[in-house]
């Protein structure tokens, strides 16, 4: 009934006239600096609206929803033309919460889970970035996370630019008309000495080789190249079990995107990468090292996009990716699928409303292909045909205003 219910609301929606994406309108945030603003002061309001369901069977993962904002009002600064601070402050609200972990971050609030906020989890937002030329920009504090990243699902869950504190640390952005780089640090967790809980940082890469100019072309073949690779553990905490930690995602790939500029169908993506995880140090995952691959279509007609993919793995745990397309239960501690595989299934729908306003609706179903599962006691059995979905509409508003020109 659920299903039946949102699949009408998403028909509706769709039934109007859309343009873009989610990843693109709803998340991303434009990194490039606007030299015309040069000297301004500016007060700015970030916010993602959120309403997603997840409506989740099988082994995998439970079910949940999340009803809730993020909003970040801040202060921007040009004081040159090739530099931007801003500072303000990050607060994260669901609905009907009042108690939120210190941190919030696919499975470190478990491991810093004594240490809370009451009411609303806030955080400080600051950012200094730097244009080294036209190609290079260096970010320092906040970084340009999440969707900006344009990682692949299995490597990192889309949902997290709704629930996941922004990155901090380091940047460096590189943008040319055939080649693009993304290089970061991401500071989680600091330690002073004798602190009970572990370092913790995650260094990125994300980069896209361009066989010819996108500009150029109405087909563009790109190379995707990514890794992820998280820390735990340092010398000067208190922990001495399992102390240091270090996990590895990556992947690799070809994309191919066909601008068609026909009123009916106007751009068709297909990709296929393939990916893998490493254990280097540590004991966290039940598997030292596993691989799969993704495939995936996407056509976009009259800016409605309509997605198809598949993927399969061996053994292949990821730090932030979708559980979905791992071989390890979310929800069922210690047990494990034998070389998983699932069709998944998507629609979606952007709009923006002028600069800095964007509404999105997306479905997505995952359908879940008899795995074979190993419990913690070793006993096997062949699970059913699981499908699974989720919903979820977002409303991005992001205006600034002009307070003074020096």
């Amino acid at each position: 009934m659920k299903l039946r219910l949102w699949g009408l609301i998403l028909f509706i929606l769709l039934s109007a006239h859309a343009s873009g994406q989610i990843n693109q309108l709803v998340y991303r945030t434009d990194y490039r600096i606007d030299t015309a603003k040069v000297r301004q002061l500016l007060v700015e309001v970030d916010n993602i609206s959120f309403f997603v369901d997840n409506e989740y069977k099988g082994p995998y993962v439970k079910g949940y929803s999340l009803p809730g904002l993020w909003v970040q009002p801040k202060l921007i600064y040009y004081p040159l033309s090739n530099l931007k601070v801003e500072a303000g402050v990050h607060f994260l609200f669901y609905h009907g919460a009042d108690k939120y972990p210190s941190v919030a971050y696919q499975d470190i609030a478990e491991w810093k889970g004594e240490h809370y906020q009451k009411g609303v989890h806030v955080l400080p937002y600051f950012r200094a970035q730097l244009a080294l030329g036209e190609r290079f920009n260096l970010v320092f504090g906040n970084l340009y996370g999440a969707a900006n990243h344009q990682l692949i699902e299995p490597l990192y869950h889309p949902e997290l630019n709704l629930s996941c504190d922004p990155e901090m640390g380091l940047q460096l952005l590189y943008a040319s008309p055939r080649f693009d780089m993304d290089i970061w640090i991401n500071w989680q967790s600091f330690i002073f000495r004798d602190d009970i809980h572990k370092e913790a940082f995650t260094v990125g890469l994300s980069s896209r080789v361009k066989v010819n100019d996108p500009e150029e072309s109405s087909f563009h073949l790109s190379i995707p190249i990514q890794v992820l690779a998280q820390h735990r553990g340092g010398e000067i905490d208190t922990i001495y079990t399992n102390s240091v930690q270090t996990l590895i995602n990556g992947a690799v790939g070809v994309r191919g995107t066909w601008r068609t500029h026909q009123p009916w169908l106007q751009k068709v993506e297909a990709e296929v990468d393939g990916f893998f995880s490493y254990q280097q140090a540590g004991i966290v995952w039940p598997f030292e090292s596993g691989y799969g691959l993704y495939a995936r279509v996407v056509a976009e007609a009259k800016g409605v996009r309509a997605k198809l993919g598949y993927s399969w793995c061996d053994q292949f745990v990821s730090l932030y990716g979708s559980p979905f397309f791992g071989a390890v239960s979310m929800s069922e501690q210690g047990t494990t699928f034998d070389r998983p595989y699932l069709l998944t299934y998507g629609l979606e729908y952007s709009r923006p409303f002028g600069n800095g306003f964007a509404f999105g609706a997306e479905i997505k179903l995952y359908h879940v292909l008899s795995p074979w599962v190993t419990t913690v006691g070793g006993n096997r059995y062949q699970a059913g045909r699981d499908l699974s979905f989720s919903v979820g509409a977002y409303l991005r508003i992001n205006p600034s205003f002009l307070l003074k020109q020096f």
